[in-house]
């Protein structure tokens, strides 16, 4: 149960000052509303429909406090959107949103890789290029030799529980490939956190033809 708070509002005033001064628990749920705990009582907050059950909302339709309050804690990601669930990063143990009917190993924003996203493997130092994310384990998902992914010495380093990614090492792309090409490549399978994101003055290092590789 989360405990009513406050945040700052300096230079604010009426309703948009008293969302943030007055103590508040906004807590989702499973249908996509929120409930608002205050001192003077318990509220019902529909964000898409800009609606709450409090008098200030339901009879003079004001966008109260409470709804203000809503969208403040979205936006700091103190709560999650309308159709999404709190969650566990797999890799650094952060708290993150996924979709309500995700199901898996999560992952946060750090530790998200993309499809095209360009990674390093920490083992090697290569870069690849991010093919998809299996919504399975390294320790139940199988290698194309049938080994499992977790099972590798060079991935003993790295979680068991994490998700796993396959990605095409870059050297054997060719620099006008698009991700439809890649399909054809030899993918490897790594767990999230084997894999880092890499900057474009890493690429520029580490590629004989940084122009055709970045445009």
């Amino acid at each position: 149960m989360r405990q009513k708070t406050t945040l700052p509002a300096d230079g604010l005033t009426g309703r948009a000052r008293r969302a943030r001064t007055e103590p508040m628990a906004v807590r989702p749920l499973r249908d996509g509303r929120y409930v608002v705990e205050t001192d003077g009582g318990t509220y019902v907050v529909d964000i898409d429909a800009r609606t709450c059950t409090c008098p200030d909302n339901a009879i003079r339709h004001a966008r109260c406090k409470h709804l203000r309050r809503v969208a403040i804690e979205i936006t700091l990601g103190e709560v999650p959107l309308p159709g999404e669930k709190s969650a566990t990063c797999a890799v650094c143990g952060s708290r993150t949103f996924v979709p309500m009917d995700f199901h898996g190993p999560a992952l946060c924003a750090d530790h998200e890789h993309r499809p095209g996203d360009l990674v390093r493997d920490r083992e090697t130092g290569g870069l690849l290029v991010v093919m998809r994310r299996l919504h399975t384990r390294a320790d139940e998902t199988p290698t194309p030799t049938g080994k499992l992914v977790s099972e590798y010495e060079t991935n003993e380093e790295y979680g068991d529980h994490e998700p796993v990614f396959e990605a095409v090492y870059l050297e054997s792309i060719r620099a006008t490939a698009n991700l439809d090409a890649l399909e054809h490549q030899r993918a490897y399978r790594f767990p999230a956190s084997r894999l880092r994101r890499v900057e474009r003055q890493f690429i520029r290092q580490r590629t004989a033809e940084p122009a055709a590789v970045l445009a």
